[in-house]
Order: C-alpha cells, then structure tokens, then sequence
C-alpha cells in the first residue's frame, strides 16, 4: 500500500472518529450543559436531532457522491460538521445547541457514508476487509473513550471545548483528501431529484421520531411511513436520477440489508443492555462497564485481518454464515448470567461477539460495494447504512417497551402494582432494591432471547446469499483510479 493510499486511509478514519465520537462525547457533557443552558427538558433533543438529520441525510449523500464526486462531497460534508461544531460551542441556550447538532448531524450523514464508499472504490477485496475492519473499530473505540474525552475537556476547559475540538482534526481531512485523492468524473448534467429527497425525508423522520413512541403512535407512524414510502415509489419511477435506483434492489441486496437491519437490533441491544446488566444487576460502576464493553471493539478489529484470506477463499454466505453463528454462540451465553455471574463471562461473551459482528457487517458492506458499478456505488452503500440506521432506532425502541413491560409484570407477579420503570429506583419505599435488581435481571433476559431469536433469523437469511466474492479480487474501481 502506497503513501497516498495510507494518507486517505487517515483521512478516513479520522473523519469517521469526529463524526462517531460526537454521540458519544456530548453524554459526559449534558449535565454540565444543561446546567449553564437551562435546559434540562431538552435533554434529550440534543442527541436525536443528531442522529436524525444524519439518518436522513445519508441516502442524499450516497447519491450526490454518485453524481458529483467522493472527495467534493465528503469535504463538503465535514465542512457542514465543522460549521456546526463551531456554532454548538457558541450556543446561548439549549434551542440553539439543538438547532446547532442537528446541523452538525447533516455533515456527518456524508462521513458515515461516503467514507465506506471511497474504501470500495480504490481498495481491492484483500485490503478492503482490513480497512472496512479499521473503520468500523474506529466506532467502537470512540464510544469508549469518548466520555473519558469529554470529561477531561470539561474539568480542564469547559463543555464549550467538545465541540472546538473537532475543527483541526476536520481541517486535516479535507487537507489529506484534497492532496492525495485523485478521481476522474465525467461532466454531465444532473437533475436532482428534490421531490424524492423530500418524500424519503419525510417517510425516514416519521419512523424514526414515531416509533420510539410505542402504542398507538408506533401504529399511525408506521402507517404513515408505508404511505410516504409508496409515493416515494412512483417518485422514483419517474426520476432522471432517483435517490435509490431501482437496480440497486437486487434480491441478494434485499437479503443483506434484511440481515444488515436485524444484525444492527442485535448490536444496539447488546451495546444498551450489557451495561445495564453491568452497572444495574452487578453493581459495578460507569467504568468498568465500559471497560468490559471495550473487548468488541478489540476482536472487531481482529476480525479484519482474519476476513481479508477468509472472503476471497469462501465467499460472502460462508463468512456471513460463520460469523452469524458465532453471533449466535455468544447470545445464547447471555440468559446463563445470574445476579452473580463473574465479570469475566460478560468480558468473553463481548469478545466473542466482537467477531461475529465484524465479520458480517464488514463482509455485507464488501458484498453490497461489489454488487453494483462505480455510478451506482454511493446509493448502495448509503441505503445499506440508512437500514442499519432504522435497524438500532426500531431496535432500541421495540427492547425497551418489552424490558420495560417485563419489569412491570415481575412486580405485579409478586402482588407489588404500581411500579414506573421510569423511575424504578423511587419505589423503595415499597420494595426493596434486590426486588429492583432481580426485575431487571429478569427483563433483561427476555431481551437477550429476543436477541438469540433475531441472530437465528440471521443465521437463516445469511443462507440464502451467493458466493460471489469466491476468489475473486477486485481491483480498484476508480474511473482512472488514484
């Protein structure tokens, strides 16, 4: 790998660092935030008007990059994240940092996609695994070290400083990009298609804000968003330059971004509810919980290296199927842990899911990339990320009501009725907080059986995917390459 290879490589994963680091590093900030803001109602506001602008913007910079180039729109889009972090530190109040994060949200839709779409343009098969592998680490360590950061930079500096910091890293991408990255775009005219961007919007804001809900309004958002979505159909028929080209939605595709939704449930309920069992059942701090949770990303990696011989010599259903299976191994460890259970079991069982994670989200995005021409690459891979996107939101919502509806029932079961989960730590003054702890123990192992039956229907789906990548190396698909 050449010198200009490994200087968009360190774009790229820093790009990818400010961009995942920011959801994760405003969560040791809030409370100092919405103390000096006032604004302690509009918590949580500050993180969803940041991963929803950047769920909608994802497909339209899949596409844009598709039309207009990689490298112009993703330093465009770190330039509207580095804008967005300027004015987030200059925020007076809490409606200002809210309109301020979700502009932010709008520049990081274009590094959440366009980066996994340069890596499929100039990397062949065998250094795609190991990139895919760095970038997709490159998450799991930010969600670790991001409250570290951003406790340091609060008891050193102030909160404003979480923002500030993003601007010299975002500079040193757009610098690396722009001397080192090199493509060839034919000059066309383009229509965009405005009215399609619009509907998708609508249909992806109305899922995602409805959902989390439950009840009723999980009903009436669902409803509403199969009726954008088909108007979104006929849109699309009749663009010039559809958002997502029909001929993207190939069955094998379909099969992976079915399993890349699902599989991205699975990781937002292993990533929510593992602490929680940490912190709530075995009564170990913040720390170590995230200490323990830190393994993931540590075989996530690994798995990279062990891909970059396994896809070419077995394909994408074996690796997907294989690396399911062990997803698999390691949920079904998971009702085993008691109110007792040593910390160790918890520290393998995240180990091992480490490697079943990497391997089918970084073989499904190689899959995905190979499947569809350079011109066509952006939107793929963009609405392969915007699936697991609407896979954690409906996950994580869907986990809570059941975790939530399950402590409910283990109190009503031992003749205790009128328990708030919401406040579940304020009712003992008519129970006791072993009763509190063994009802979340017992919630918590519903959810992780839900997580088995969603993996077995994974394992399932994996089956049905080809072989394609089967000693094949592709080459670098660049127009005149770099």
């Amino acid at each position: 790998m050449d010198l200009r290879k490994r200087n968009i490589i360190t774009a790229l994963m820093v790009a990818m660092f400010i961009g995942a680091i920011e959801g994760t590093v405003v969560t040791t900030a809030i409370p100092t935030i919405v103390k000096d803001l006032s604004g302690f109602g509009l918590i949580s506001w500050v993180f969803s008007a940041y991963f929803l602008t950047s769920a909608i913007s994802t497909p339209v910079y899949g596409k844009l990059a598709d039309l207009y180039g990689r490298k112009n729109i993703l330093c465009i889009g770190i330039t509207i994240f580095l804008v967005g972090s300027c004015l987030c530190g200059l925020s007076q109040s809490m409606y200002q940092l809210i309109v301020f994060r979700a502009l932010q949200g709008l520049g990081a839709g274009s590094i959440f996609t366009v980066t996994y779409t340069i890596v499929g343009d100039i990397f062949s098969l065998a250094e795609r695994t190991k990139v895919q592998g760095w970038l997709n680490a490159v998450w799991g360590i930010a969600s670790i070290i991001g409250p570290f950061i951003g406790g340091f930079l609060i008891d050193y500096f102030s909160w404003h400083w979480i923002f500030f910091i993003n601007v010299p890293f975002g500079i040193l991408c757009i610098v690396l990009l722009q001397k080192n990255f090199r493509e060839s775009l034919e000059r066309k005219k383009s229509r965009i298609d405005y009215a399609g961007m619009l509907v998708l919007s609508a249909a992806i804001i109305t899922l995602l804000l409805g959902v989390p809900l439950g009840g009723k309004s999980t009903a009436l958002s669902l409803a509403f968003t199969l009726a954008l979505l088909l108007v979104f159909y006929f849109i699309e028929k009749k663009a010039e330059e559809p958002i997502v080209p029909f001929e993207i939605l190939t069955r094998n595709n379909t099969v992976i971004n079915t399993v890349s939704f699902l599989a991205s449930a699975v990781l937002i309920g292993a990533d929510v509810y593992m602490p929680i069992y940490i912190q709530n059942v075995l009564g170990f701090k913040a720390t170590v919980s995230g200490l323990s949770m830190a393994p993931m990303s540590v075989s996530w990696l690994l798995s990279a290296f062990i891909l970059a011989k396994a896809i070419p010599k077995y394909g994408e259903k074996v690796v997907t199927g294989f690396s399911m299976l062990i997803l698999l191994l390691s949920c079904l460890l998971l009702p085993v842990l008691g109110l007792q259970s040593p910390l160790i079991i918890v520290i393998i069982c995240t180990f091992v899911m480490g490697f079943g994670f990497g391997g089918c989200f970084t073989t499904m995005t190689i899959a995905i990339q190979a499947s569809v021409d350079y011109s066509k690459r952006g939107a793929a891979t963009a609405l392969n990320s915007l699936m697991r996107t609407i896979g954690q939101t409906i996950g994580v919502g869907i986990f809570g009501s059941i975790f939530n509806m399950n402590i409910v029932n283990y109190f009503n079961s031992i003749g205790i009725n009128g328990i708030d989960p919401n406040d579940l730590y304020s009712a003992t003054n008519i129970t006791s907080l072993q009763n509190i702890q063994i009802s979340i123990n017992s919630a918590l192992h519903v959810v992780f059986k839900l997580l088995i039956i969603i993996t077995v229907v994974c394992l399932v789906l994996s089956l049905l995917l080809p072989s394609e990548l089967k000693e094949k190396d592709e080459k670098p698909s660049l127009p005149e390459g770099i």
